[in-house]
């Protein structure tokens, strides 16, 4: 767009200069137009690159997908952070496809669109078995795509259901909300990980609705203030919610048909596909300092 407003410029100059005498009067003329001409030029191409960069929604509250591994953060809106997540309800379970988040070891950028993200580093490695297509109930993703898992919990007297909107009832008033993120590389093969254990539901563990498992060997967990995500939501479009993560940095495997049958069984959060995702967010203005 700049481009083609100097272009502009630069023919009415070379068009200014075409019409020039060897008169002193003349020359001064000239000079005068081009002059005006490329200021004016020049305050068109300002006004027309402001209107073109979208505006920050810097009013917000710290935003959420980021690179876990870059801890500088300029918003300055504050939130007492969540309990720890046995200390709360699970409340939802879903999945994106890709990773929403940007991790060490989930850094190769797949594309810009509402299905793009990162996948796992380990995705080119992975073996003709592993990658050998399942046909099954749980749409959005096949085996060599990556997904990012959120166990959404509250600290209100909340159900595991449908939606965000199990984790925030009417009857509850300001409620902490925490997600605990892990990155899966799904394959075809029986002996990865089974999601059927880890999205089980465990009744009134320790008073609360728990995880059946959540993993913890894929390094320590990254923790900071953020909000919800989804692909409704961009840099100039911010989510109002205040939410506490916790994403762990590396992935691990998980099996395709594991998925398949947490779908066919059926769930409490009838979630039968992967969802889209939240592209990163980059802008310091928009994160919180990871402490």
């Amino acid at each position: 767009m700049k481009n083609l407003f100097l272009a502009a410029a630069a023919g009415t100059v070379l068009a200014a200069c075409a019409n020039t005498s060897s008169t002193d009067t003349v020359e001064e003329d000239v000079t005068a137009e081009v002059t005006e001409t490329v200021e004016a030029v020049e305050e068109v191409v300002e006004e027309a690159m402001a209107d073109a960069a979208p505006e920050l929604c810097v009013g917000m509250g710290p935003q959420t997908p980021r690179d876990i591994s870059n801890v500088a953060g300029l918003n300055t809106v504050t939130f007492p952070t969540a309990p720890p997540a046995s200390s709360m309800n699970l409340c939802n379970i879903h999945t994106h496809t890709n990773a929403e988040h940007k991790g060490p070891g989930f850094s190769i950028f797949v594309d810009a669109s509402d299905n793009g993200g990162y996948a796992c580093n380990a995705t080119a490695d992975l073996t003709d078995a592993e990658l050998m297509p399942a046909e099954g109930a749980y749409q959005g993703v096949v085996p060599g795509q990556t997904i990012e898992v959120h166990w959404v919990h509250t600290t209100c007297d909340a159900t595991p259901g449908e939606g965000l909107g199990a984790c925030v009832p009417e009857t509850c008033t300001d409620p902490l909300l925490r997600v605990e993120a892990q990155t899966f590389l799904v394959v075809n093969d029986p002996n990865a990980l089974d999601f059927t254990e880890m999205a089980s539901v465990v009744d009134e563990k320790g008073g609360f609705y728990q995880a059946g498992m959540i993993p913890s060997d894929t390094g320590t967990p990254v923790s900071f203030r953020g909000s919800t995500t989804g692909p409704s939501y961009m840099q100039a479009v911010c989510s109002p919610a205040q939410v506490t993560w916790n994403v762990r940095p590396q992935c691990a495997k998980l099996d395709i048909n594991s998925l398949h049958k947490w779908a066919e069984d059926g769930n409490v959060f009838n979630e039968t596909k992967s969802h889209g995702v939240r592209q990163l967010v980059t802008a310091p203005e928009l994160l919180s300092p990871i402490e």
